[in-house]
């Protein structure tokens, strides 16, 4: 607010000497609710939400804590403790599947399904090949995020009883199921090939954002907008030329669209990192996503300004044709929408799901 004395800087958004009045009311008039609640209401006066609509409450807690911390109020005693979830997070348990090779032509292995396991049961044994397979390991994505199973010949990951997406695997019943294959077409339907994740992007990448060329203002308005794939996995025993690269094709056809269904917002342009002492990112290549250089090998928490990890290639791919002019709105829309209009509703005449052409 214009003339208010700033009390307090958290998260990009200044604090008024007026604003902190307000929390200090709130929580005088609800003596009785606690820090959680309090934040429920914030979110609620201030309409502090989430691009889904949901409430922006631990955005709002951390506000009131810090401002506890500074001295300008004091909250109610906490009525639970919470205990870090990544300390006491277990590793996810391994799955016995059945690990007999699938060696086929791409086209033998169709249909081929991709199911978004993100908040369904299916989720665990995404987690769990990962953990078990991937040279990385299994780390919980960063903010907003989707996993992919993609799975053979049309059918459900085995232990789905009848078929049933719903249905949490068995264990017992996957074992049992895996003995009584036969080494048969048929026995691949249902057996899952593919794992991939997509998460939140980092908010600063030099090689995207010269790629990109948004301002430090849009980029922090528009980082939503750009979805990073940290995990992306062929299981070992899948031997199949081109899947990678079909794999890739066919995920970012649909990104978009899974993106806004979850979280309420679409997503205009996917990246990844690839360790070239490992890997050559041909699968990558082949699927038209673009080297965009390379990182300076610091990671994003870094304070030394030197290197203390490996260098990784960045590739990218746009996701829609008008990328760059959705991601440097510094409003977040698409330059000419009308005032109000939604992001997705600038984008429509351009669907996000549809491969690119031209874009480069």
């Amino acid at each position: 607010m214009l003339g208010q004395p700033i009390i307090l800087k958290h998260r990009r958004r200044h604090v008024t000497a007026q604003e902190v009045a307000f929390i200090r009311e709130l929580i005088v008039r609800n003596p009785s609710a606690s820090r959680r609640q309090l934040s429920a209401l914030l979110c609620q006066a201030w309409n502090w939400r989430q691009s889904n609509g949901a409430l922006s409450d631990l955005l709002a807690r951390g506000l009131m804590l810090a401002l506890e911390r500074a001295g300008h109020l004091r909250l109610p005693p906490p009525r639970q403790i919470a205990l870090n979830n990544i300390i006491r997070r277990k590793p996810p348990e391994p799955w016995l599947l059945d690990t007999s090779a699938i060696e086929a032509k791409l086209s033998e292995l169709q249909p081929l399904e991709f199911l978004l396991v993100r908040r369904t049961p299916q989720e665990v044994l995404f987690d769990s090949l990962i953990h078990q397979y991937h040279y990385l390991g299994y780390t919980r994505p960063v903010g907003e995020h989707l996993k992919y199973l993609v799975v053979a010949s049309g059918g459900r990951p085995d232990g789905s009883p009848d078929g049933d997406p719903r249905a949490c695997p068995s264990r017992d019943a996957t074992t049992a199921l895996a003995s009584a294959r036969a080494p048969v077409a048929e026995a691949w339907s249902g057996r899952p090939v593919a794992a991939l994740a997509f998460s939140s992007a980092p908010r600063h990448l030099g090689p995207r954002d010269r790629f990109i060329g948004w301002s430090a203002e849009a980029r922090r308005r528009n980082i939503r907008g750009v979805a990073y794939n940290p995990r992306f996995l062929i299981l070992p025993w899948v031997r199949v030329p081109h899947l990678a690269s079909h794999v890739l094709s066919r995920i970012t056809r649909r990104l978009s669209e899974d993106w806004q269904r979850l979280y309420g917002h679409p997503v205009h342009f996917a990246e990844t990192f690839v360790d070239p002492s490992r890997f050559k990112g041909t699968c990558y290549r082949a699927a038209n996503w673009v080297p965009l250089g390379q990182t300076q090998g610091r990671g994003k928490d870094d304070q030394t300004h030197k290197p203390n990890r490996s260098i990784k290639d960045v590739l990218g791919y746009p996701l829609c044709q008008n990328f760059r002019e959705l991601l440097r709105s510094p409003d977040g829309r698409q330059p000419g929408a009308a005032p109000g209009q939604s992001l997705l509703a600038t984008v429509r005449a351009c669907p996000c799901t549809q491969r690119v052409a031209g874009a480069l």
